[in-house]
């Protein structure tokens, strides 16, 4: 567990990111992250690493521009996007499921206006280069995007591997796939459901938020647990990157046990 008190202060930092680096998850159709040692202690002195990564590896951010032509890229998002109070919501969710906006509604503490919300379905515990992780994960429905925008949200952040449900994705009979084969029939098999009728539209909650110029992180993990079903403040450090579409982001969350600070104290309900 990741926690950290800020000795001055007594601030206390959550961890809720994923570990980044060589053999990180991949999205299925995408390269690995591939890394060397450029030099080497032994041999130099010194250390420093080559990087060929896609952006949408580990805990990311996505900026509008992902999925909106001429929409901000990371270096125009203004950066009180990237800090401010929120919650983390409780949303506990099993393979194939949807987050709907009756979920948002529901849970509690309740989503304040302007509120960078973090959805936490439990797929966290499930991060791995799996067929479980990537294809049968729980995603957000038209609805639950619209509700979200209505509050004005400055973030959004998930515990999945990807905002929509897979099936509303190129994983599915979307845009160029199936990018996984057996999707399609696995979710038919499992739930007796067709998706062509349950998910219609591609990447539509993805749209939708990001079509409101609210940037999402995907995959946030790390000690998330620890901040489920309350409020906190919280903290993202993307790039700076012109024309850049996506990269992993830093993301912490911080409370004030002591109520002394203007951050609240991280108590369930208030």
């Amino acid at each position: 567990m990741t926690i950290v008190t800020d000795p001055y202060s007594g601030l206390q930092m959550v961890e809720l990111s994923h570990e980044w680096g060589h053999g990180v998850p991949s999205y299925p159709g995408q390269d690995d992250v591939k890394m060397f040692r450029g030099v080497k202690h032994g041999q130099h002195g010194v250390t420093a690493w080559k990087i060929n990564t896609v952006m949408h590896t580990g805990t990311h951010m996505n900026a509008p521009l992902h999925l909106v032509q001429r929409a901000a890229d990371l270096a125009h998002i203004p950066v009180d996007r990237f800090f401010g109070n929120g919650v983390v919501l409780s949303i506990p969710k099993k393979s194939y499921e949807v987050i709907t906006a009756k979920d948002l509604e529901s849970a509690a503490p309740g989503v304040q206006q302007s509120d960078i919300v973090v959805i936490v379905t439990g797929w966290h515990h499930k991060y791995a280069d799996a067929l479980e992780y990537y294809g049968e994960s729980p995603g957000l429905t038209k609805d639950a995007a619209q509700w979200l925008v209505k509050k004005d949200c400055k973030l959004i952040g998930v515990d999945t591997p990807q905002i929509d449900h897979p099936l509303a994705t190129s994983l599915g009979a979307h845009r160029g796939g199936p990018l996984m084969n057996r999707l399609v029939g696995n979710y038919q098999k499992a739930t007796g459901l067709d998706p062509k009728n349950e998910h219609p539209d591609w990447n539509i909650a993805h749209r939708t938020l990001l079509g409101a110029d609210i940037p999402t992180i995907e995959q946030v993990g790390g000690d998330v647990d620890v901040l489920a079903g309350k409020r906190a403040t919280f903290v993202a450090t993307p790039w700076k990157f012109e024309y850049g579409d996506a990269c992993p982001v830093r993301f912490v969350g911080i409370i004030d046990p002591t109520g002394k600070c203007r951050i609240d104290a991280g108590k369930s309900g208030k």
